[in-house]
């Protein structure tokens, strides 16, 4: 763990001269939430919280957007609520998880009458159409107000989910994908990210905030960590009958992910932390307790970098490209004085911003994923996690979940 700190200048170093003059460097994200203090929130009462609360909606927007560009969307979910392994009494909410596709429709609709409503979306989709009212969900996939509902939950069965997404906008019509979903995510992400006060060196939410995410991620998956008598983490699964099987945690996992086994698939849930440095995860000289506390909860811990952060925040505000035009004023709608609704979360945003999002990083994906650090498993390349994560999205999940 010594070397994230390390790891994290090295990166600095070799990302600085990335998109030229577009960059601009920041000592640490608190110098880039001032920066914003003064370019975008100087409206604001609380001007430094307003930033802050902004720089953490767009660390939840990069992530989504990601997951996007990964072609992981259609099997999302947002803040929804999942029960512990084999304790449905305690559920947890969750930014965003991932869960087997079980059936899918495409279709277009017309743009010019709006809301897209369930209504209006089951005439054209035999899968909302045969949903019985008391499992209906009277959400609108698109508002009035061009306002996007992100994984927009159209349904609800007893062991299944139905979303609805916009896929793209054709001339005068929108190609609309809903999908069927099974209840048990294969996969959890969770963003952390915690300000500082004025004159403190911490936030003071910090370590709750690990804590809390340590035992959703230690919590919600069938594969259970345990520690070894030489420090390394194991790993414990139970097969129907209750027989324990255990082992390295890595090898455990890896025989989870190449199984297409009901008994090892059924109840397992990948964790994924996503955290951003704020001076609160480590310190240039030690890495603190918080981070290692999550480093050894989740499954995977991917580091969301301060340059990172700067560079898309530069891209988007601060010298903004024309291809996230859309998605600058959906933003600035979102953070001006009396505003009335927020276009600009990953729940609910602009439709334009949300195409404009999409086509950014899916051209910009080897870059935008350079953005990021792993730090458990240490050693391990992102794309290993994209890897796992499509190993898992393409699993027969008809077939294992029959």
């Amino acid at each position: 763990m010594t070397s994230i700190a390390s790891n994290e200048s090295d990166w600095y170093n070799s990302r600085r001269q990335s998109f030229g003059a577009l960059i601009v460097s920041f000592e640490s994200v608190d110098k880039l939430q001032q920066t914003l203090v003064s370019e975008v929130f100087h409206y604001a009462r609380d001007r430094k919280k307003a930033a802050g609360r902004a720089l953490g909606t767009l660390v939840e927007i990069v992530t989504y957007y990601l997951l996007n560009s990964w072609e992981l969307r259609n099997a999302l979910t947002i803040e929804r609520s999942l029960p512990e392994y084999r304790n449905p009494d305690i559920t947890h909410n969750v930014e965003f998880s991932s869960h087997p596709i079980l059936h899918q429709e495409e279709f277009e609709i017309d743009c010019e009458k709006l809301p897209l409503s369930f209504a209006r979306l089951r005439k054209s989709c035999s899968l909302l159409d045969s949903l019985p009212k008391a499992e209906q969900r009277n959400n609108h996939l698109l508002g009035s107000d061009l306002r996007l509902r992100n994984g927009c939950t159209l349904g609800e069965t007893e062991n299944a989910i139905i979303c609805g997404h916009i896929d793209k906008i054709c001339g005068q019509k929108y190609g609309v994908l809903v999908t069927k979903l099974h209840e048990h995510p294969y996969a959890m992400f969770e963003c952390k990210r915690v300000g500082v006060e004025e004159g403190q060196k911490k936030g003071p939410q910090t370590i709750e905030k690990a804590k809390q995410g340590a035992y959703v991620a230690s919590s919600v998956s069938s594969l259970q960590k345990y520690r070894m008598p030489d420090g390394d983490l194991g790993g414990l699964l139970h097969s129907s009958d209750g027989t324990p099987e255990h082992g390295r945690f890595l090898d455990m996992l890896r025989r989870v992910l190449d199984s297409d086994d009901h008994d090892l698939l059924s109840e397992f849930t990948m964790t994924v932390g996503v955290v951003s440095n704020h001076g609160n995860w480590f310190t240039s000289d030690n890495p603190n307790k918080e981070l290692q506390v999550l480093a050894q909860s989740y499954d995977w811990l991917i580091f969301f970098t301060d340059q990172g952060l700067s560079e898309f925040i530069n891209r988007l505000l601060l010298k903004p490209i024309p291809k996230l035009q859309a998605a600058r004023e959906a933003f600035l709608e979102s953070y001006k004085a009396n505003k009335k609704n927020n276009r600009f979360t990953k729940v609910k945003i602009d439709v334009k911003a949300d195409q404009a999002l999409k086509d950014f990083f899916v051209e910009y994906e080897s870059e935008v994923e350079s953005w990021f650090n792993v730090i458990s498993p240490a050693g391990l390349p992102l794309s290993e996690l994209r890897q796992e994560l499509e190993k898992l999205r393409d699993k027969p999940w008809n077939e294992i979940l029959r």
